[in-house]
């Protein structure tokens, strides 16, 4: 919880009353690798701060995961859409390692956003930083290649690297593993 309280006070000065409610809003969970948060199809019902551990989320794509978001330590992970619009999700959230989370429901998270401001400014800041990832994940597809890909996800993510099997992390990136391969060779 400590972990929660600090990177939620990053961004908002909470008061001893929100600290309270925070507190008393989020669950902890303990979960074992390999184990998923979501599977497409359910309706993804918690917003899940990471405290230690790694996740992936992907989606089934003519019988090949496709991964397109890895969640780490002091991330806060969902399935978005499907939280958000309470319709079953189109991807999976798995655990690529033993994970401690603390997960909020969207009807306990709805009720907390009612009764404090500071609790509406940190959701807000979740959303904003979720979405500036997925603008920067789409200029990034769209506009570099295999190579540039890979140096940017080495200088910026390397806990990627250092802890996701590169099968999927080719996956992440867009490109063959035999292409990563060769990328990795050169550098």
């Amino acid at each position: 919880m400590n972990a929660l309280l600090h990177h939620i006070q990053q961004y908002v000065t909470l008061t001893p009353e929100t600290i309270q409610w925070v507190e008393e809003s989020f669950e902890q969970w303990v979960l074992p690798k390999n184990e998923w948060l979501v599977r497409e199809g359910t309706i993804c019902r918690h917003l899940y701060f990471v405290e230690s551990g790694a996740l992936r989320g992907y989606y089934n794509w003519e019988g090949k995961e496709q991964t397109y978001w890895f969640g780490f330590e002091n991330d806060f992970v969902t399935s978005f859409h499907s939280f958000t619009s309470r319709t079953p999700a189109l991807e999976n959230i798995q655990l690529l390692e033993g994970s401690v989370l603390w997960g909020i429901s969207r009807d306990t998270l709805d009720r907390l956003m009612d009764r404090s401001h500071d609790a509406e400014r940190i959701v807000r800041k979740a959303y904003e930083n979720y979405y500036v990832r997925l603008e920067e994940r789409f200029v990034k597809a769209q506009f570099t290649t295999a190579a540039e890909k890979y140096q940017d996800l080495l200088e910026h993510q390397p806990r990627v690297i250092e802890r996701v099997p590169l099968g999927m992390v080719a996956s992440y990136l867009g490109i063959s593993a035999e292409t990563l391969s060769r990328i990795r060779a050169r550098l």
